[in-house]
């Protein structure tokens, strides 16, 4: 081979190689178009060109943002590096909801802790205004070291969170059980960094350490490539589209390998779930903890 055809076949690979890092940035989003700072008086910043998030607390108050796009359906990735050290009292809140007294919510909170113990991932799911479905883990990494993506993947079957790609929970559509299923309500994707010591920490019994302060959490690569934008009374996404390989999460389930892997997570990191609480629901558990 001459030096030439050498010199031009690394050029070639050179260009792939940038087309590559535009597409994963294309991918990732770009805060500045995506999100709008909706409170905390400076406290939360975008960085890096758009790359790049951070809210933070300190006494006075707390931080937050929201997507300039509502959703209906979608697979959304976001990664989060949380609040290091003595985080107690604080809480991450990344979440999809809707609005009003009948709202439906998908929810991530990340309930900080004393230094050397584990956050407590906190998930809930709200159907027309109906919560009080949740279900808390413990992380097997720390969170604060580094950022890890954190995903909702949303269709009219199920809602599963995951953690890495790892499936940590699912909510199945079980409306022939008569449990309400977020289907019609647009989302908006929401996330805030707040004080809630009177509950996140021990039930409260850890207060926030106000010396530690200010408290930042950051975001980077949000990616919502896969999700059906609503606007304007109508979707993104055709009525064909879950048949198309660009959409197929649109009617994407879990697989065997997905059920075995919530089940180790829910085997060796859950700490509580709503279902197994006798003391709240006497009568039995709500009907969509029955095995379908």
């Amino acid at each position: 081979m001459t030096f030439p055809s050498v010199l031009s076949n690394k050029m070639a690979l050179a260009v792939v190689f940038l087309g590559l890092l535009a597409m994963a940035a294309a991918a990732a989003g770009n805060f500045n178009k995506d999100f709008d700072i909706t409170w905390g008086d400076g406290r939360a910043k975008i960085l890096n060109s758009g790359q790049l998030l951070t809210l933070s607390m300190d006494k006075t108050s707390g931080s937050g943002f929201r997507s300039k796009k509502q959703y209906l359906f979608g697979k959304i990735d976001m990664q989060l590096k949380l609040v290091p050290g003595n985080s107690a009292g604080t809480v991450t809140a990344y979440y999809l909801s809707s609005l009003g007294s009948a709202h439906d919510e998908i929810d991530f909170e990340f309930l900080g802790n004393l230094s050397g113990d584990p956050y407590i991932l906190h998930t809930n799911v709200f159907t027309q205004g109906k919560g009080n479905r949740e279900q808390q883990f413990y992380l097997w990494f720390d969170p604060t070291k580094d950022f890890h993506t954190y995903s909702i993947l949303w269709n009219p079957q199920s809602i599963v969170f995951s953690v890495d790609g790892t499936p940590i929970r699912e909510f199945k559509n079980l409306e022939s059980k008569g449990v309400a299923f977020p289907k019609s309500q647009a989302m908006w994707i929401y996330s805030s960094l707040w004080n809630a010591d009177d509950w996140a920490t021990r039930g409260g019994l850890v207060k926030t350490d106000w010396t530690q302060a200010p408290f930042t959490a950051s975001y980077r690569g949000f990616n919502d490539a896969q999700a059906c934008i609503w606007s304007s009374g109508s979707s993104s996404c055709s009525s064909s589209s879950s048949s198309s390989g660009n959409n197929s999460w649109l009617s994407q389930s879990l697989d065997a390998t997905g059920e075995q892997r919530i089940k180790w997570v829910q085997k060796n990191y859950m700490i509580y779930n709503y279902c197994a609480n006798t003391k709240r629901f006497p009568q039995g558990p709500p009907p969509e903890c029955s095995p379908s």
